[in-house]
């Protein structure tokens, strides 16, 4: 494949999800709006959000395999019933 067919390749998966194709795909998984770490605690099971800026969010990791993951807002994270960390 050329290089510009790549190129058009890119564009049109990248137009079909800004157009709302997303919604076969995960919107965490493309979009860098949704930058909040929803992470559950090994010691108590809950369920915490951390946005940027917070103490921890740096040093949070998100693993699929624990059903952690990303949220795009606070309001999603508050929803689905996840509690903001305190620091």
């Amino acid at each position: 494949m050329s290089n510009f067919a790549l190129l058009v390749a890119a564009a049109s998966v990248a137009s079909f999800l800004t157009a709302g194709g997303y919604a076969l795909v995960p919107r965490p998984w493309f979009d860098p709006a949704c930058d909040i770490k929803g992470n559950i605690s090994v010691e108590s099971g809950e369920r915490i959000y951390h946005v940027p800026g917070q103490a921890f969010y740096s040093s949070t990791k998100i693993s699929r395999q624990y059903d952690e993951r990303w949220f795009c807002t606070e309001g999603e994270a508050r929803a689905a019933g996840w509690r903001k960390a305190g620091q």
